[in-house]
């Protein structure tokens, strides 16, 4: 079968290359570093497209370390304007979760956050929404080169893609394999051979230039940093090509075809000709008056400066160019190449609405509400999420800093997003909680909507095997009643409910939980499980078909509107649930809040426009369609379902009555219980201070600087104390550096700052023993949660072997104190490692230089303590 030849069409090709990272190692969240041979790359294949006779050089677009609304914003350019072949290109930093079923192309702003279970990717694009963005383009065929760390897993992901027959996907390395971005100076070795090929004389397609590929890297000998064979790979369907590169074809005009510059055949030099065997014909563009405005508004600004002959003979040139009275120029074709770039609203969500909210700005973004009447685009949307609390306390307490922040402790930009022109929370009493509370220097000014966009109500989502039978007692009884029931039911019945602190869902159903009286820490038992929370209702839905056995004994309380959208997770298949309805949980209220932030009046009247046109396509058919699709009811009083015909399994159609929305107050009440349940926590240190930490102690990734950002999840009622663990003699094996007790975090920083490195050793063995008897005697007369923190670099894990090691897993087991290893190396946790048998044998958790350290900390010790006050 013949390739598809793209030549003569209008063909699109996007090259992104990202090699500057605003957020890099050592930093917290940071990437492993910048790509200078990425730079070459961008400029190498800029130069050598164009000669292939597919792309002119106006059809190739260059987008430099790009943020992801960036990158997004030239993506869907250049899917909306290509006919033929687009061809999308990505050289950078990539990444995957735990569970490797996903590939994260990480952008300029991109940071890594490393939790327990799994890991995500702020300010990186997932590959599936990509191809989905690329599905929506007109083109014949699209290409897809990733030259990245992880692209062989793009490959499971375009196996999953339903209409992958026009897409080809060309991977740099085999799946689940990192790579060497080799020398600074040039590009780097997948691309230098790729833009070699590219550039070569004669034909070439997909699946030569994929065969030719591997044969060079083969022949090269290249390795991936793992030190298996470097293997680039590829994906089409069967019989599927396309053309890439072809040499020209000289023809030489007959003599009644009149040339380009207007000269008859017999005069005319030898020209290209495109496939079909018809030399092109010039043609006239015929402009539109919109077009032709907005052309010479561009003109005039330009102009402006010019003496009065120069303007009007570049006038003159410039009507010619655009086809008034002379040939024009075939980009001009099509009027997405004149359309400016729309201005980009920034939008801040709860997480558990993001997959919503996401598909409502995708619908949005092509509707007419947000097309002017030349057919551009109005505005762009950025959408995004954070914790709940977190975004809350950085709206109340943290908006100076974060339009400019001044340290590491505290960069919202870093931790949340960009500061965002709406923000689109699960309850209108989160407006309510940072507008109570916020400084008197805040910056941001907050605007809500009088109506809720949409409501879910919280479900305990039961497995219908345990399920109340008789419709009456699924209705109209608060949540401790319904929860008695079940485990009458069904003795060996569990109840999960996801992180109170990071999604709102979670935090409503808290306050039913708690209900009136309620001791918080006997509520929180009706919940335990081992290991940290889910972060949000859906996550906690995807883990539980992980064990069939505790999928159906176990039930969830989630939003109900997750009974009709399911769960985002590859190959699993949870037990189908029947939602009861408890009548003293607060349901989720999805609202519209407009964000103004002081001195950002450069184009403030422009943004309050499209924040409004995007705010009544959210509240009028547009916007109620998108939530009707994902299972939300009305805001109104009647709380009917959005979609009344498509009713999901284990929903009730009309379950009144619904408790209504939730206060300010009981919000706040139920996170400070939360927080509080177990009483204050006790956390000890061990700061390794030998000698061989001396290159790993400076800076906020050094020993003492992770200590210090932990200390943000203790609040003044916890206990803790640091020891320095070297060379200490005597009968104890540890220098205490901080006293055991209740300390001002600022005291406890100054003493954390005056541990010097020893040259000394370290025995870990002897002072993992002591902390164990140390926590255990505190604990002996009450339930207060517990940690010992040990922070090393593993040099002294001679000490942790035979007989020692075991004595420090018999102890871990005993004492019942989780212990979290911290290993300033790569591979401290790899499994069989003394770290990770401790850190197992305890209950706690295990972190090495691959996860994020800072923020992997930062959240066990949180667990711990009640917070800051």
């Amino acid at each position: 079968m013949s390739p598809f030849d793209p030549r003569g069409k209008v063909n699109r090709a996007l090259l992104v290359g990202v090699s500057e990272y605003d957020v890099r190692k050592p930093t917290p969240h940071g990437v492993p570093g910048d790509l200078p041979a990425v730079r070459h790359n961008l400029d190498r294949l800029k130069e050598v497209l164009p000669g292939g006779r597919v792309f002119g050089a106006h059809e190739v677009t260059v987008l430099r370390s790009p943020y992801q609304h960036d990158f997004q914003r030239a993506l869907r350019t250049a899917a909306g304007e290509a006919e033929g072949l687009l061809l999308v290109y990505f050289a950078g930093h990539g990444a995957v979760p735990s569970a490797a079923n996903e590939l994260f192309l990480q952008m300029r702003g991109a940071e890594v956050y490393r939790g327990r279970q799994d890991s995500v990717f702020p300010g990186a694009e997932m590959f599936t929404t990509v191809l989905t963005m690329l599905d929506a383009s007109r083109a014949e065929r699209i290409v897809v080169v990733l030259d990245c760390c992880y692209a062989g897993n793009a490959a499971f992901i375009w196996e999953q893609f339903p209409d992958r027959r026009r897409v080809l996907l060309l991977m740099s390395v085999q799946a689940n394999h990192r790579i060497d971005a080799g020398d600074e100076g040039t590009p780097t070795p997948f691309t230098k051979e790729l833009a070699e090929l590219l550039g070569s004389q004669g034909d070439l397609t997909f699946g030569g230039l994929s065969e030719r590929l591997r044969d060079r890297m083969r022949a090269a000998g290249l390795r991936t940093v793992r030190g298996e064979e470097w293997e680039p790979l590829s994906r089409t369907e069967p019989q599927e090509d396309v053309l890439l590169s072809a040499p020209p074809v000289r023809v030489v005009a007959p003599p009644d075809t009149e040339s380009l510059d207007g000269r008859s055949g017999p005069h005319r030099e030898e020209s290209e000709r495109p496939p079909g065997g018809n030399t092109p014909k010039p043609r006239r563009i015929s402009l539109a008056p919109a077009l032709l405005r907005r052309s010479l508004r561009a003109l005039g600004a330009w102009f402006a400066g010019l003496r009065v002959v120069s303007r009007i003979a570049l006038v003159l040139l410039a009507l010619a160019t655009l086809g008034l009275g002379s040939y024009g120029l075939s980009a001009l074709r099509t009027g997405g190449s004149s359309c400016a770039p729309p201005l980009e609203l920034r939008v801040l969500t709860d997480p558990d609405l993001e997959p919503t909210v996401t598909a409502a700005a995708d619908a949005y973004l092509t509707s007419g509400d947000n097309t002017d009447g030349d057919g551009c685009r109005r505005s762009g949307i950025t959408v995004y999420s954070a914790g709940a609390a977190d975004a809350v306390n950085a709206l109340r307490r943290q908006t100076e800093v974060w339009k400019e922040p001044h340290d590491e402790d505290t960069n919202p930009q870093r931790d949340i997003g960009p500061q965002p022109d709406v923000w689109i929370p699960a309850s209108p009493a989160d407006v309510a909680r940072v507008t109570a509370g916020q400084d008197t220097d805040n910056v941001a000014r907050l605007e809500a909507a009088e109506q809720p966009l949409a409501y879910s109500p919280i479900v305990l989502a039961v497995p219908d095997d345990i399920a109340v039978e008789p419709l009456g007692e699924r209705t109209g009884q608060p949540l401790p009643t319904l929860l008695k029931q079940l485990k009458a039911r069904a003795e060996q019945s569990q109840v999960r409910r996801p992180d109170p602190e990071f999604a709102d869902a979670a935090l409503l159903a808290t306050l039913g939980l708690y209900g009136t009286g309620t001791d918080p820490a006997r509520a929180e038992r009706q919940v335990a499980q081992a290991g940290p929370p889910s972060r949000t209702a859906a996550d906690l839905l995807c883990t539980l078909p992980d064990d069939t056995g505790v999928d159906a004994r176990t039930a969830a309380l989630v939003p109900e509107f997750l009974l009709k959208t399911g769960v985002g997770c590859d190959g699993t298949t949870r037990s189908p649930r029947t939602a009861e309805y408890p009548d003293d949980v607060p349901g989720v209220e999805a609202t519209f809040v407009r964000v103004r932030w002081d001195d950002a009046d450069r184009d403030g009247g422009e943004r309050d426009r499209a924040a409004e046109r995007f705010r009544a396509w959210l509240g009028g058919d547009g916007g109620r369609a998108v939530f009707a699709r994902d299972g939300f009811r009305s805001a109104s009083h009647g709380r009917e379902l959005l979609d009344a015909q498509d009713v999901a399994h284990g929903v009730l159609r009309d379950p009144s009555p619904l408790t209504e929305a939730a206060g300010r107050q009981a919000m706040e009440w139920a996170l400070d219980r939360y927080r509080g349940a177990n009483g204050p926590g006790r956390v000890l240190y061990l700061l390794d201070n030998s000698g061989s930490m001396s290159g790993l102690w400076d800076g906020p990734s050094g020993g003492p600087g992770l200590l210090k950002q932990s200390l943000g999840g203790l609040g003044g009622d916890d206990e803790y104390g640091v020891w320095g663990v070297s060379g200490t003699g005597g009968k104890r094996p540890y220098e205490e550096l901080l006293g055991f007790g209740r300390h001002a975090r600022k005291d406890a920083e100054r003493a954390v700052d005056r541990a010097k490195v020893r040259d000394a050793e370290a025995d870990p063995h002897a002072a993992l023993l002591a902390a164990l008897d140390h926590m255990r005697g505190r604990g002996l007369d009450d339930d207060r949660p517990q940690l010992v923190v040990y922070v090393t670099d593993d040099e002294d894990d001679t000490r942790l072997t035979g007989g020692n090691l075991d004595d420090v897993l018999a102890r871990a087991r005993s004492a019942k104190v989780p212990v979290t290893m911290v290993s300033l190396v790569s591979g401290g946790c790899d499994r069989g490692k003394p770290d990770a048998r401790i850190s197992a044998a305890s209950g706690g958790r295990c972190l090495d230089a691959d996860d994020d350290l800072g923020a992997g900390l930062t959240d066990e010790v949180a667990r711990t303590g009640t917070g800051e006050d």
